[in-house]
């Protein structure tokens, strides 16, 4: 870079250094540029070596001189007030980097929770693909079939069944909007948030290849 920049911009990593002096750190581990005391009570010597100030709170510092923080760091007890559980738990954790494996072919709970539900893809990873499992109790809840997530929402949303045609589940659209749309009410609006789902779960359901046009 030209050294006469009009607009006076420096972008070079040694001006950037210049400006920035924080990582000028020695090779014992003094920050050099620190204009600091020792925070140990009564020291008066510059404080260019830094110790966390509890194992909770590891990015807030202390500032020592050399002396000091030799002492310092004697005495320092990351397990300090920790159990003989917590210790091992620790311990445990770290012999594989804080990342358990997990059983294999194995559910977690919540994907158990969700499985009861019926829901193949609770996380919606698949999106508009997800499909619903009908489940062992499926024949119980009246579900026949597999069916993308927002189509089984738009039938319970139009109080419909999976087996039925187009034809039919519009009959139930088409009653669903006669009570709720404000013309038939008086002009009441109260109902119009219920007026959306309705109209969004028909939008899911008409243009639908999972459905027979006709009964």
């Amino acid at each position: 870079m030209a050294k006469n920049d009009p607009f006076g911009f420096d972008m070079s990593v040694s001006a950037s250094k210049k400006k920035n002096p924080r990582g000028r750190r020695g090779m014992s581990g003094a920050f050099e540029t620190s204009t600091r005391v020792c925070d140990h009570p009564g020291c008066e010597e510059a404080g260019k070596y830094r110790a966390p100030k509890s194992p909770d709170i590891l990015d807030d510092y202390f500032w020592f001189c050399k002396e000091h923080v030799r002492e310092y760091n004697l005495k320092w007890n990351f397990f300090d007030g920790s159990t003989e559980a917590e210790f091992s738990e620790q311990i445990e954790n770290d012999r594989v980097w804080g990342r358990s494996t997990k059983p294999f072919g194995k559910r977690s709970e919540e994907q158990r929770a969700w499985a009861r539900l019926g829901v193949d893809d609770p996380h919606q990873v698949l999106g508009e693909n997800a499909t619903r499992n009908p489940g062992k109790n499926a024949a119980q809840q009246g579900h026949t079939r597999r069916l993308p997530a927002t189509e089984r929402r738009a039938l319970e949303v139009l109080d419909a069944k999976d087996s039925w045609s187009k034809a039919e589940i519009r009959k139930s659209y088409k009653a669903l909007i006669k009570v709720l749309h404000p013309d038939m009410n008086g002009g009441d609006r109260s109902q119009e948030e219920q007026l959306s789902e309705v109209v969004w779960a028909w939008d899911q359901i008409k243009d639908s290849k999972s459905f027979r046009d006709k009964d």
